[in-house]
């Protein structure tokens, strides 16, 4: 069996959050933990930042506009998320249908029948054929010439549809404001896009997850991919079968990362994880990520999971910037240490460079 302190340490390290372990770019940081959180743009962009090695703004926004290496769109649980590109396809076509049937009654709600969603994906496909890239209100004004209300809800619900059947994803950023491409001229198809039988792609997106998260629980994945616990506990008995994974007890870890069950822990670690991070909502429970006592102050309610700062995968404090990004402030759980004060110090410092102000303005209550 696994201690806790174990636990939390393989799953730090399985996210780029521990041990010193970061990627080298913003393209490897997306394929080594599968999904960045992406409701947020600038949220997603700290995401990637905090498991990443001197990886700017710059660099991210080219690996979604230049490189096209990641992309952004309605990809896991119905919210936005980024993932590699080479993933987009079959993550639709995976998980998009049941995305789409849980919507239904809301669709109905709406007024938005099977009819008049088909043949709004057809006009926003013309029109971004025509037009595009065209952000959600230049979206918003062709959905009204077949009768759509701009007010409310509908537009948003009409553009992720689309989004859902394969029309369309995120593209290049017009400023502050994201827009939308056709997901087939963004991302042409390839050899990475051959299409599976169901058991398959699920467990494959299993062993994906496992990777980036373990050591996990066949619970942890269905929470996760929204996918029915059936599917999900088969995709786990495939993957024990076919020696993918080996078990501890409830928790599984890949076992080409058997060896790290024996390596001794590295120095301290400090990362400042923004809003919404995977890391947080990545698994079933919070026990071994937040102490108790503290949950309330991560999660204060009404949906909100607050930016938080973890040394070693444990939550020791939220955090916060200040006028307009230029000040990091840091509300820790208890007294800190004068070594990891050092250590919030210069996460500090290195949040507010990357978001474009000199690290000498950053500062971090004590």
């Amino acid at each position: 069996m696994l201690d806790r302190e174990s636990v939390r340490g393989l799953r730090a390290r399985a996210q780029a959050l521990a041990d010193g372990v970061r990627e080298a770019s913003a393209a490897a940081v997306v394929r080594r933990v599968f999904a960045i959180q992406a409701q947020d743009a600038m949220a997603a962009d700290l995401g990637i930042r905090v498991r990443g090695r001197d990886i700017t703004g710059a660099g991210i926004r080219a690996a979604y506009e230049d490189e096209r290496s990641i992309v952004r769109g309605w990809f896991m649980r119905g919210t936005l998320h980024t993932i590699a590109s080479s993933d987009a396809r079959r993550v639709l076509r995976l998980l998009a249908p049941r995305i789409l049937a849980a919507t239904s009654r809301r669709y109905h709600q709406l007024g938005l029948d099977d009819d008049l969603r088909q043949r709004c994906d057809r006009l926003i496909r013309r029109v971004l054929a025509t037009h595009g890239p065209l952000t959600r209100p230049e979206l918003t004004e062709h959905l009204a010439t077949v009768g759509v209300q701009p007010d409310g809800q509908a537009p948003f619900h009409l553009i992720r549809h689309a989004a859902l059947t394969g029309v369309l994803c995120h593209g290049p950023r017009r400023g502050e404001k994201a827009t939308y491409v056709l997901l087939d001229d963004w991302l042409p198809a390839g050899a990475g896009d051959s299409r599976r039988e169901e058991d398959t792609a699920v467990a494959e997106l299993a062993r994906r997850y496992i990777r980036a998260h373990a050591p996990v629980g066949v619970d942890d994945f269905a929470t996760w991919s929204g996918l029915p616990a059936t599917l999900a506990r088969r995709a786990w008995k495939t993957l024990a079968q076919t020696g993918s994974i080996t078990e501890y007890g409830a928790l599984s870890v890949p076992t080409e990362r058997m060896e790290e069950l024996r390596d001794s822990p590295g120095t301290l670690d400090v990362r400042m994880l923004p809003a919404y991070d995977n890391y947080l909502v990545g698994y079933r429970g919070r026990e071994l990520s937040v102490p108790a006592a503290h949950q309330g102050r991560v999660w204060p309610g009404g949906g909100i999971i607050r930016p938080t700062v973890v040394a070693d995968g444990l939550a020791i404090g939220t955090w916060a910037r200040r006028d307009a990004g230029r000040v990091v402030q840091v509300a820790a759980f208890e007294p800190l240490s004068s070594q990891i004060q050092a250590l919030v110090d210069a996460e500090a410092s290195a949040v507010t460079a990357f978001c474009g102000h000199p690290p000498e303005r950053a500062g971090a209550s004590r």
